[in-house]
């Protein structure tokens, strides 16, 4: 597991290259639509615009994030700078929600004061939208699959385009039917949505930073396996967590069977071989203790 995740140079520069392409198509989006979205009056296009600038952001953060997390471990970082791509996903999730709650605001106010709106001019510029939000997740898919901080960057831009259909769909309607409320309406959609999205996957991120038990993993199941290994007697203040996304860790302490302490290096190696083969955790720190000299009323997992 772990390094297996890991993009080898050529593949981080490509990715690099993608986001950075990616970044210039949204700025440029993002104008078009705030002077489409005044011209127009449409408040929808407009969050539109808003949420597609939070894209623009996101990528400008989560290009960020992968050069720093490509960083050596130092004397200042000894667990190395990975984290930084953890840290670039909670900021965005963030942003999202922020996002998604102005949007409710301004949508609650303008469904009390409706206002005029131009579906014609709505309905192009969304389409154009629609093209360069499209274009923009199929850039950052692919890397999505394995990375918290690209994966929440794709999210905002999957987001938007589901937000530039529902403007065209609201333009289309205006020009139909005249329901100018359709406008406001669109946009609680469409923060309901940013909204949904960002609160199901901040807390992933927030497991990490908070140095939880990784998803997918039995904390109860690797302390059971760790107490099977053979000259194992007990276990005890057992750590789980992630150093990085795909990266889990763990240490512990192991008490060594009485008459056994000769064996000890073999015993260690034994369980960071099951831990690793089991669970995928490559990073082990073990503190081996002998039968007579162990820790007395010690908690399974944590310290007391």
């Amino acid at each position: 597991m772990g390094h297996g995740h890991h993009l080898h140079p050529v593949d981080a520069a490509g990715g690099d290259r993608r986001i950075a392409v990616a970044v210039a198509v949204n700025l440029g989006l993002t104008v078009a639509q705030v002077i489409g979205g005044v011209l127009s009056g449409s408040l929808a296009l407009i969050a539109d615009a808003l949420h597609n600038f939070s894209d623009a952001i996101s990528l400008i953060i989560g290009f960020a994030a992968r050069r720093i997390a490509r960083r050596p471990a130092d004397q200042a970082m000894t667990f190395g700078y990975g984290r930084a791509e953890v840290v670039a996903a909670l900021i965005n999730y963030t942003t999202l929600i922020v996002v998604g709650v102005y949007l409710v605001f301004e949508a609650v106010l303008r469904l009390f004061d409706p206002q005029g709106v131009d579906g014609r001019m709505v309905v192009w510029i969304a389409g154009v939208a629609l093209v360069v939000d499209a274009a923009t997740a199929l850039l950052t898919y692919s890397m999505s699959k394995t990375s918290v901080n690209i994966r929440a960057v794709f999210l905002h831009n999957v987001a938007d385009a589901l937000g530039s259909v529902a403007v065209i769909v609201a333009g289309t309607l205006i020009l139909l039917y005249d329901w100018w409320f359709i406008d406001p309406a669109v946009t609680l959609l469409i923060a309901g949505y940013i909204l949904w999205q960002a609160f199901a996957e901040i807390g992933g991120a927030i497991r990490i930073l908070m140095l939880g038990c990784p998803t997918g993993l039995d904390a109860g199941a690797v302390a059971r396996a760790l107490s099977e290994v053979a000259g194992v007697q007990d276990v005890h203040h057992v750590h789980l967590w992630e150093m990085q996304e795909h990266l889990p860790a763990l240490d512990a302490h192991v008490v060594i069977e009485a008459g056994r302490w000769t064996e000890a290096d073999a015993i260690k190696a034994r369980v960071k071989a099951a831990m690793a083969s089991r669970f995928g955790i490559g990073h082990t720190a073990l503190e081996l203790e002998c039968a007579g000299h162990a820790c007395g009323d010690a908690r399974l997992f944590g310290h007391a």
